[in-house]
């Protein structure tokens, strides 16, 4: 298949293109910058210059594509409404574009918020209804397309995606350990974040691009949840850093705007998902990425 991928060189978006490429398909990456062409390009795939807010550029992408896989985010965290309104407008605009040809669209999603309490299921529909959403309620907005004749796929990537060079949040939360001097953990630290492997994610995503029907909830999880505690453990193992609780008031001045989320419960399951595409992750769990130096840098 040709197939569109926005934030092909992204975290993520680069190792998809990898699952893509090595599965026979043809990659047309969105790439903003020389750098992420060159990096695009010298992996062997293809290269349709923009961005996010270039929706002409998306839309005949999209149109010109067996398939389509959104992975571009803008993650600024100092707007949250513009980033929920470009997402929002970014998935209209593929949805549009894709109305009535039954083509694959799969798009990256998130686990926050859907089943307070336990963890969630293929089968919590996302509570994230309308503009002034999270993530501008893209994933509900995406599956409406269904009815319109897309194949959509929702891809929901657990909080931790994790491996030698993410820059995520596991990476956010790495730097303030060192720039605070002790790794912290929020309240008890029994909150639990799940986790996935960012070559087992990719993994997954070719799968669903295969396999799942219109419709899917896929959930890229290997681990239902590594409690925090746990996670800031191995931090201070990593980086020779004492480890302590961080009384939940001291939360948003200790960890910035990353404390919200360090401090929810996200754990996941991903049965569903692993007997539908047959995956089964075989990357290296977090702690153990964590143990090895995936996270190490120079102090």
């Amino acid at each position: 298949m040709r197939v569109f991928v926005t934030g092909a060189s992204g975290w993520i978006g680069s190792a998809v293109t990898d699952e893509l490429l090595a599965a026979g398909h043809e990659v047309i990456g969105l790439a903003r910058s020389d750098a992420s062409a060159a990096a695009l390009e010298g992996k062997g795939a293809r290269v349709r210059r923009g961005d996010l807010d270039d929706l002409d550029g998306i839309r005949l992408g999209a149109r010109d594509a067996d398939a389509v896989i959104h992975l571009a985010n803008k993650h600024d965290w100092s707007d949250p409404a513009g980033t929920a309104a470009t997402e929002r407008a970014a998935v209209q605009t593929i949805g549009e574009a894709l109305e009535g040809t039954g083509r694959p669209f799969l798009l990256a999603s998130g686990l926050a918020g859907f089943a307070p309490g336990r963890p969630a299921t293929e089968d919590d529909p996302s509570p994230f209804h309308g503009p002034d959403s999270p993530r501008g309620g893209s994933e509900n907005l995406a599956l409406e397309f269904v009815e319109r004749g897309v194949h959509t796929v929702s891809l929901r990537f657990a909080p931790t995606v994790h491996g030698t060079g993410d820059h995520g949040f596991i990476a956010i939360l790495a730097a303030i350990a060192r720039e605070k001097g002790v790794s912290g953990y929020p309240g008890d630290g029994a909150n639990r974040w799940s986790a996935v492997h960012v070559r087992d994610a990719a993994r997954m995503v070719a799968l669903g691009l295969e396999k799942a029907p219109a419709g899917a909830r896929l959930h890229a999880v290997a681990e239902e949840g590594v409690p925090t505690r746990v996670i800031a453990e191995a931090f201070g193992r990593a980086f020779g850093l004492p480890v302590a609780s961080i009384a939940p008031g001291d939360v948003p001045d200790h960890f910035g705007w990353i404390g919200n989320f360090f401090g929810m419960d996200l754990a996941a399951t991903s049965t569903a998902t692993r007997t539908l595409l047959g995956w089964t992750p075989t990357g290296p769990a977090l702690v153990d990425d964590l143990d090895a130096g995936a996270y190490a840098i120079s102090r």
